[in-house]
């Protein structure tokens, strides 16, 4: 039977990749977007509003619960997808509280509320690999936690407090910790797209600490069929690592992205130093994932980096003059 689906944090690119995925893959009776802000133009969303069986709704979850809840009473969405969170964690050392407000409080609060509704199925809940802290090996999802920023902490929190009411209040959820994602759409100050963005500007990048640092990236695209196979076949309460099968080093990165736009490496960026609280290597184990529901990464850097390329360019008018810099708001 056709099924409702909820996105939250469905005004981001990785909701909006979400919620093209479903709407192509998995029949759905609705796909229905909710985030803080109203829809941003085309070149991050995607046109996704203009697709027979979404919609999307502008509904703050920390501060407009009551009127998040009307909606979802409403639509009696059977799947709820969660990636609504503050984000970015290098920024998390300043005004760190606001970090634990969404990321924790106020999806506590959201979820004590849905253990109420008789129509949620599931609630898939989009964690974070920064979690596991700097690895020098691929973890599994029973790897001790250690939080290197107060947004990885805020993102442990509401995992520690999905695992207890899920054992003991059968409350019906999963989590996903997937590795870096990137994908068109994406807002500039995220290193792929804002290295597009200089090598078609003309600009140069910044290196941090010259590249060192070591992430497992996926495509969004990848990151939505987890979902959705999380979704279709997954037991209730278990928790996922869906990521690469090994690191690529940021230097690495924007090599290929420097290949991809057709230029020198050494024209597209400058190295500067280190942030702070940067790790050395972000490493996932995606063994259980795959051996659960047959999901592992499929989309390689070349078709990764073609595709963002390709929109950078379809959309440099608009993109040109966009801010690159990540602005903390509530």
């Amino acid at each position: 039977m056709s099924k409702t689906y909820c996105i939250l944090g469905g005004g981001g690119s990785f909701g909006i990749h979400t919620a093209l995925y479903l709407l192509e893959h998995a029949n759905p009776k609705k796909v229905i977007g909710v985030g803080r802000n109203p829809l941003r133009p085309e070149p991050f969303s995607l046109n996704v509003d203009r697709i027979e069986g979404y919609e999307y709704h502008a509904r703050h979850v920390t501060y407009e619960l009551d009127l998040l809840l009307e909606l979802l009473d409403r639509e009696k969405p059977e799947i709820i997808i969660n990636y609504a969170a503050q984000g970015e964690g290098a920024v998390s050392w300043k005004h760190s509280w606001r970090f634990f407000e969404t990321n924790s409080m106020a999806l506590a609060r959201l979820s004590e509320e849905l253990m109420k509704r008789d129509w949620l199925e599931r609630f898939i809940q989009i964690g974070t690999s920064e979690m596991y802290g700097s690895v020098d090996h691929a973890v599994t999802e029973d790897e001790p936690i250690k939080p290197s920023s107060p947004y990885a902490a805020s993102k442990v929190a509401f995992d520690m407090y999905l695992v207890s009411v899920s054992k003991y209040l059968k409350f019906p959820m999963n989590i996903i910790r997937p590795s870096n994602a990137y994908c068109p759409g994406q807002l500039l100050h995220r290193v792929i797209p804002k290295a597009v963005w200089c090598g078609l500007k003309g600009a140069k990048l910044p290196l941090h600490g010259g590249g060192r640092a070591e992430k497992s990236y996926i495509h969004a695209r990848d990151l939505a069929r987890a979902i959705h196979l999380v979704a279709e076949k997954a037991p209730l309460g278990t928790i996922y690592n869906a990521g690469s099968a090994a690191p690529t080093s940021i230097r690495e990165v924007v090599e290929r992205t420097a290949g991809a736009l057709g230029m020198p490496f050494e024209q597209l960026c400058e190295v500067t130093g280190d942030r702070l609280g940067q790790d050395s290597r972000y490493w996932l184990d995606s063994s259980a994932i795959k051996r659960d529901v047959g999901w592992e990464a499929q989309i390689g850097w070349d078709e990764g980096l073609a595709e963002m390329v390709a929109w950078g360019r379809r959309y440099w008018d608009q993109l040109k003059d966009w801010p690159t810099d990540y602005v903390l708001r509530g």
